[in-house]
């Protein structure tokens, strides 16, 4: 549902009624709507990494490897309704710390994710002592939370930025 109708327009009765569940079971699981939501964001994120992984996964060449990725990011860069809940939901963290606490632990777990499979990367392509893994997971976290917004909105924008970025920060590293 938050998907559908967006964070505002969910309500936790609404949740309950669909699931087939009281609004007292729905609240047995989580301590409302905002743990709701963030349950289903880490339920996105999990499955975007996942895909990350795999694109990382299928070739042992560099180049491979990135094509490999950028072809995931043509399909799951930027889907319109993962895109605007994270927004939304994201514009919520100004009046909840609670809220805002939990999307700083969040991030920072992917980051240190990306920067893991980097290093993971880089040290099988050679390039482990010339690329700061944890610098390069903050880039291109940046620039996939970007493109991804501007994707939700026009589909038609090329995710091959991506990979260009990836090349860039590896060969101007390796020069």
């Amino acid at each position: 549902m938050f998907l559908d109708d967006g964070y505002g327009a969910t309500s936790l009765d609404k949740v309950a009624v669909r699931a087939g569940f009281s609004k007292g079971a729905v609240y047995s699981n989580f301590s409302g709507k905002e743990e709701l939501c963030m349950a289903v964001l880490d339920s996105i994120h999990e499955e975007q990494i996942a895909g990350v992984v795999d694109a990382f996964s299928r070739d042992t060449d560099l180049d491979g490897r990135i094509e490999a990725f950028a072809a995931w990011a043509r399909e799951g860069l930027g889907q319109p309704r993962w895109t605007a809940l994270e927004v939304e939901f994201g514009a919520i963290a100004r009046q909840s710390p609670y809220v805002a606490t939990e999307l700083v632990k969040r991030h920072r777990a992917i980051r240190a994710a990306i920067a893991d499979l980097v290093r993971q990367v880089t040290t099988e392509a050679g390039l482990a002592d010339v690329v700061d893994a944890d610098q390069a997971a903050t880039t291109l976290l940046s620039l996939g939370i970007g493109l991804g917004t501007l994707r939700s909105l026009d589909h038609t924008i090329d995710v091959g930025v991506f990979a260009d970025t990836m090349r860039a920060l590896l060969k101007g590293t390796a020069d």
